[in-house]
């Protein structure tokens, strides 16, 4: 329901060395050539596309839409470090170059034209859940070309992404990670001291909502951002610093829910990996419908065949962010069912196509410890917020109690944030800096 691709699989991505070493994957992603490959965040798949109006569409038309899409964003990324962008946001940016070019869209021809801007709404749809957000006007201009792409043909694991954290897992003694264990307070700054020891004390003090509490030196905050923009202010205490708690509120964090859709046998043909929607009666440069209720399903991107088919059996995985994917949250399973056969029976021209026999979405806004599902540097805010965020409390460098929270996560990475390997390099940074202190004189600290 969480991760599904290993991003950019290759020497530089440290998920994809683990899984290497861990013998996770299978032989296509070990293939050097694989590794070599460049797609810019944008796997390609061998695809088909439907349109609303019940046909498949013209490879080539898409094909078009989709390059000019791409030529674009790549010159969005060229403004990066920009002082005076020629738009505050990755959205308006696109829109107004897709306006300029609309008079050359479909070779002028009318019909063309309008199928050109749909595919192109698609394009910006798809966008929107690579970023993490409801709309690409909430995706800051300046800053978007620091994220980096790394090389590689995206992966999965055969055995499912759990195979990962469970091999690390195993490595640690027995007891050692604890679940179920929610936290409610997380204070700093104090003097505290396990019952009947009064030789130590600790700077900070973690306290569970089932009452049990654990003293430390150090602690390392991993939780997502959306649960930071919610429970900071009571979670901290003393609370952050002006700063971070900025730094917090500035940062985007949006929501990106899968919907699976299992059928009893596939009406896609066995080569095609991706079945892309376009809904022929929109376009980039119109505003999108604010009826959730009659439109949510229109956010959706498409949907990927779950390979292979003998492990998973006939799976398709849609993709919905923003707001119209948070709607879906609140509706059930039923009705999730429902709309997507709808959705389905529109888009194939096949009114008597079969119901899929089972739905399961994730739910990532509804979930209290995550609130959405990844960030992105929002407009208003900047690269340098996620750097606060990251650095360690107390500020001040020379306290005599350093490094009494840390912080770590997807959102505290300047350049792969959003990624879970950005997340895993976060937190070796932490550890890292944990390393350096422990090398200098002094008591043995305590985690």
């Amino acid at each position: 329901m969480g991760a599904h691709w290993i991003h950019g699989p290759s020497p530089g991505n440290p998920v994809f060395r683990l899984a290497t070493h861990y013998g996770l994957l299978g032989p296509e992603a070990a293939r050097e050539e694989n590794q070599q490959v460049e797609t810019g965040g944008h796997p390609p798949l061998p695809c088909v596309t439907y349109g609303s109006s019940g046909r498949v569409l013209s490879p080539q038309v898409v094909s078009e839409a989709r390059d000019l899409f791409n030529t674009l964003l790549a010159s969005a990324r060229a403004f990066c470090g920009s002082e005076e962008p020629p738009a505050p946001s990755v959205g308006q940016y696109l829109r107004t170059e897709i306006a300029r070019r609309v008079p050359a869209l479909g070779r002028g021809e009318e019909d063309a034209q309008r199928l050109q801007l749909a595919a192109l709404a698609a394009c910006l749809k798809l966008e929107c859940c690579i970023s993490g957000t409801h709309s690409m006007d909430l995706v800051a201009l300046a800053p978007f070309g620091e994220y980096v792409s790394l090389p590689g043909l995206d992966c999965t694991f055969p055995g499912g992404y759990s195979g990962l954290p469970d091999r690390m897992l195993s490595a640690l003694p027995e007891g050692t990670v604890l679940l179920n264990k929610a936290v409610r307070t997380i204070r700093w700054q104090g003097s505290f001291r396990e019952e009947g020891d009064e030789a130590r004390d600790f700077p900070v003090q973690v306290e569970c909502e089932d009452g049990d509490t654990f003293l430390a030196d150090h602690v390392i905050v991993t939780v997502p951002l959306g649960f930071l923009k919610e429970r900071h202010q009571d979670f901290f205490q003393p609370p952050l610093p002006k700063q971070k708690a900025e730094a917090i509120r500035r940062l985007g964090f949006g929501t990106n829910n899968k919907i699976f859709l299992e059928f009893e046998r596939p009406f896609w043909e066995p080569q095609q990996e991706l079945l892309e929607v376009v809904w022929e009666d929109e376009s980039p440069l119109e505003e999108p419908s604010a009826n959730l209720e009659a439109n949510w399903f229109k956010k959706l991107v498409g949907f990927v065949v779950l390979q292979p088919p003998e492990q998973h059996g006939h799976v398709l995985c849609g993709f919905i962010a923003g707001k119209e994917s948070e709607y879906m949250e609140t509706l059930s399973d039923a009705e999730v069912l429902g709309t997507m056969t709808r959705v389905l029976r529109t888009l194939t021209g096949n009114p008597r196509l079969p119901a899929p026999r089972s739905v399961l979405r994730s739910r990532w806004h509804s979930a209290s410890y995550t609130r959405g599902s990844y960030s992105y540097v929002a407009v208003g805010s900047s690269g340098d917020d996620i750097d606060v965020l990251a650095q360690p409390l107390p500020e001040d460098p020379k306290d005599s109690r350093p490094l009494q929270l840390l912080f770590a996560g997807e959102a505290t990475h300047r350049t792969f944030y959003s990624t879970t390997h950005g997340a895993l390099l976060s937190g070796w940074r932490e550890a890292e800096r944990l390393n350096q202190l422990f090398k200098a004189p002094g008591p043995t600290p305590q985690l």
